[in-house]
């Protein structure tokens, strides 16, 4: 096989045909809809038919494609997991890398293609709401090359948790405000995002990470990040001559899971398996796994109707996971319907079997996942050796670990790095200062 084939004939040049489109409610299914204040619901309307003139866009299209490719480095190849596939036994293992886009993860799929919007529109400041950094990193770095002024709200723990991305964030001008509410999460700082918006949406646009929130951003973001396995399936179709048995994405609002599905969606011999926090246990407050389970309820929050994790009166249960980008107490409308229709199955996977899976990764293929992508990884780990050997696994990659080093270190109780850390406290700022 040549390299030449591999990187040709992949990117899809023209607007996808998007088939997970709402009802007239913006509703899929029993999930979505619009529940916001009055004032926001002219910039919900002017996003969502700016939304139906872009599907249909050559021209934006090409200019999405041209950030992608020149700024962000697509298409991300797909890597045989030989060695791991060796260990384990059963199905092969093929890798999905978005770990290896700009800002490694797959959100700056979103951001490129909103901060196109964003112009479009005349909007001078962009808003993001983030979890584990990923897409406050993405979004901070589109605002840069785009020239929009940017802030970023993010929950006070995810804050302290993730410090690198936090560090990048600010260095590259925005401004990123920390969210005491709450439990400090996820969940808090979209609504904080929220009451932003609200005051300020004449000049301000949200660029929403995650396929959640008010009709049209679910449809939104699914559609930008299909680009994902549009091209994994042009490159499987390379690599392999046929479709995966099985396409493994984590899932916490599931903008990379829906990503990854859309090019499989429709596939009746493929099935597609979203994968949630299962976190320290069973009961409310040690896990974020809503669907998987059946923990979760439906519920109206946020902006729109979905399967939310929460008490018999309605409000929303504190949640946990090892990884800051999936402790959402909500789940994307679309996932929630297409889980209600038995068209992707739903699964989770423990913060101990995430760290194992790290682990196994790491040694046998020299990749070091991030916790969100690990969880993916996980539930493909232990069902693989029960599968044949003719048979395939897809995982999305969704990020790389660099930006869980605090969060990874600790779960491996690694003495080096306390040692490391307790020597640059000692030390001060003093001796780093230009």
């Amino acid at each position: 096989m040549r390299v030449s084939d591999l990187i040709s004939g992949v990117l899809p040049l023209e607007p996808p045909k998007f088939p997970l489109l709402p009802d007239s409610r913006g509703y899929f299914g029993a999930f979505g809809g619009t529940y916001v204040p009055e004032i926001l619901i002219p910039n919900l309307q002017q996003l969502s038919k700016t939304f139906d003139q872009i599907r249909n866009d050559p021209t934006f299209w090409q200019d999405y494609l041209h950030e992608l490719v020149t700024f962000s480095g697509r298409p991300t190849p797909v890597t045989y997991a030989k060695n791991l596939s060796k260990t384990l036994g059963g199905a092969q293992i093929y890798l999905k890398r978005e770990d290896l886009g700009q800002t490694g993860a797959h959100k700056v799929n979103n951001v490129i293609g909103q901060g196109l919007i964003a112009r479009r529109l005349g909007k001078k400041r962009i808003i993001a709401e983030t979890g584990a950094g990923q897409h406050g990193m993405a979004t901070a770095t589109m605002a840069a090359r785009f020239g929009f002024e940017c802030t970023v709200y993010m929950g006070e723990e995810d804050v302290e948790r993730q410090r690198p991305n936090v560090f990048w964030m600010e260095r590259l001008g925005t401004r990123v405000v920390a969210v005491k509410d709450g439990t400090r999460t996820l969940k808090d700082a979209i609504n904080e995002a929220m009451r932003d918006w609200s005051t300020n949406h004449e000049d301000t646009y949200y660029a929403l990470g995650t396929a959640c929130g008010p009709h049209p951003f679910p449809a939104l973001v699914a559609w930008l990040q299909s680009i994902c396995g549009l091209e994994a399936r042009a490159q499987l179709q390379i690599m392999l001559g046929k479709m995966p048995d099985r396409v493994y994405a984590c899932v916490g609002g599931g903008s990379n899971a829906l990503g990854i599905f859309q090019g499989f969606i429709g596939s009746q011999q493929v099935q597609l398996v979203g994968v949630e926090a299962g976190g320290r246990g069973t009961k409310p407050g040690e896990h974020a796994s809503r669907i998987a389970g059946g923990a979760g309820t439906p519920g109206i929050a946020q902006g729109y109707e979905t399967i939310f994790l929460q008490n018999s009166d309605g409000q929303m249960i504190d949640t946990h996971s090892v990884a800051a980008g999936l402790d959402y107490v909500g789940v994307s409308p679309i996932l929630a319907d297409l889980s209600s229709k038995g068209l992707v199955k739903m699964d989770r996977a423990s913060d101990a079997e995430v760290v194992g899976a790290i682990k196994l990764l790491m040694a046998t293929e020299g990749i070091i996942p991030a916790l969100e992508s690990s969880h993916a990884l996980a539930a493909a780990f232990r069902d693989a050796p029960s599968m044949k050997t003719d048979q395939a696994i897809l995982v999305n990659v969704s990020g790389r670990g660099d930006k869980d080093i605090f969060t990874i270190a600790s779960a491996f109780d690694d003495d080096s790095w306390k040692r490391f850390l307790k020597k640059k406290a000692e030390e001060g700022s003093g001796s780093l200062k230009a």
